[in-house]
């Protein structure tokens, strides 16, 4: 298991360096340099033989995390990215993108820093698409029975690629003009590079995958039209509508989701003419939530050349050590300073926006901001606080809600929630029979690691409601409530 004494002689965790700040604001590309390959076994040595590995239950994919470690420091990179596949198909992505619930539950966290798991993990993924050793699988058979998925974000590629290896034929739907969802359009390429993403789809479609961009179900194809034609359906939509800010102004000229500005900056850095762009070039910018997609607008806002970055999160400014509340091995809220933060801007807690502040043409000029307090558990303005924060750009980033209603409208489309997402049963199957629920549609808003566990495992039922039994995994049963939910 590793070196056995790997975590007594190496005791510090060791990183790629980020690109200087100076630089990587001047393009798109990602902000770590490649990592050292003598770093990265001498931190997979850190890896214990703890008896209980703890980081396998903080991962919804049950990622076999010890295994592929102790490889990695042998040099064993081949049987490493199988380990690493038998659990997780796209780990390129994860690596980049998860926050790391395993890190958190690492054993060796407990009274040193944590196996830099997600590090090794991406290098692994990195390693193996450069050496050629990422092949498609095609299926020895087909069933002939056919699968539509709708949605092509992470959790709908998870099953797709699952169910098409089972021998369906799997057809995907997408309703904009790329397939990715918003690996595609939603993640800054900063933060993962599209390479990495068109990798894979090319490897699903020589498997046997078929993809339809630029087709909205519930328009452009009907959802009884939909049934009539496939053996099983699978929704992975994703949670798409975001949460709103109703205070007065919010109708001003320049305030806009958070995910209006990231698609159109995606899509300007793809290469395509964007109409009218939302820009922060030249702006005094606002970002409103201090999540992840609040920085993945910041870090956008620092590479399109905002005169200034202010970023508003209502709460208080998490620890930065684990807090009593949240003990190992749960993943503690922290207070983290990503990429984009350490590129510049400022960052304010107990921050309540009262009123967005326009001028004289109806766009807007300023926030009233007033500090946060919180009674009977509520987080409320405090009275004889308010003040002004010029703004010409306003970004709200607090999170999403649900999947969009308007895409089930009728016919034999799943019902939803009283919180919006899609009602489901233990198998996944929602409330129309043969029609399956993955990912955030299903479970609200949460992270790509449980998005991708929670396509494998809606394959694993879609195979077994087609074939009467299944051998693929099923890593988790879905749950009425998110959790690993990252706040906006």
């Amino acid at each position: 298991m590793a070196d056995p004494k790997g975590f007594l002689k190496v005791t510090e965790r060791e990183l790629p360096a980020r690109r200087p700040v100076p630089v990587r604001i001047m393009d798109w590309k990602e902000v770590y340099e490649k990592g050292d390959t003598a770093v990265l076994r001498r931190q997979a040595s850190r890896c214990m033989d703890c008896g209980v590995p703890f980081c396998h239950s903080g991962c919804p994919l049950g990622n076999l995390i010890p295994e592929w470690n102790d490889l990695t420091w042998r040099g064993e990179d081949r049987s490493a990215i199988e380990r690493l596949h038998a659990t997780n198909n796209f780990p390129e992505w994860t690596g980049r993108l998860c926050p790391a619930p395993c890190e958190s539950a690492c054993v060796l966290g407990i009274n040193q820093p944590a196996v830099t798991i997600k590090q090794i993990e991406q290098s692994i993924a990195d390693q193996a698409f450069d050496s050629g050793w990422v092949q498609p699988q095609p299926p020895a058979r087909l069933t002939g029975k056919t699968v539509a998925v709708i949605g092509s974000g992470p959790a709908g590629l998870a099953a797709a690629q699952q169910l098409t290896r089972a021998g369906h034929t799997v057809v995907v739907y997408e309703r904009d003009d790329r397939v990715g969802g918003l690996l595609r359009y939603g993640i800054p390429d900063f933060k993962m590079e599209k390479q990495h993403v068109d990798a894979r789809l090319r490897q699903m479609e020589e498997e046997g995958t078929r993809f339809r961009a630029g087709v909205a179900v519930g328009k452009d194809i009907g959802w009884d039209e939909l049934r009539a034609r496939y053996d099983a359906v699978l929704v992975a939509t994703g949670s798409t509508v975001p949460r709103d800010l109703p205070i007065p102004g919010r109708d001003a000229e320049g305030v806009h989701f958070a995910m209006e500005y990231l698609v159109q900056s995606n899509k300007a850095t793809a290469g395509d003419e964007v109409p009218e762009q939302i820009t922060a070039e030249g702006r005094h910018v606002i970002v409103i939530g201090g999540g992840d997609t609040g920085a993945d607008c910041i870090g956008t806002a620092h590479r399109q050349g905002a005169l200034s970055v202010t970023n508003l999160a209502i709460g208080r400014q998490p620890a930065d050590a684990r807090p009593d509340h949240q003990p190992w091995p749960m993943m503690p809220t922290l207070f983290e300073v990503s990429s984009a933060h350490e590129e510049g801007g400022e960052r304010v807690y107990l921050a309540s926006t009262v009123e967005f502040l326009t001028d004289d043409a109806g766009r807007v000029r300023a926030l009233r901001v007033a500090e946060t307090e919180y009674v009977d558990g509520r987080r409320i303005p405090k009275s004889g606080t308010e003040r002004e924060i010029p703004a010409d750009l306003v970004l709200i980033a607090m999170g999403f809600t649900g999947p969009e209603s308007d895409t089930f409208d009728g016919g034999s489309s799943p019902v939803q929630t009283e919180r919006g997402t899609l009602r489901r049963d233990a198998d996944y199957q929602s409330t129309v029979p043969g029609v399956f629920v993955a990912g955030d549609a299903g479970r609200g808003q949460s992270l790509i690691v449980w998005a991708i566990a929670e396509g494998r495992a809606a394959a694993a039922a879609v195979d077994r409601h087609l074939m009467g039994s299944t051998v693929l995994p099923a890593p988790v049963a879905p749950t009425d409530v998110a959790i690993g939910v990252q706040p906006a």
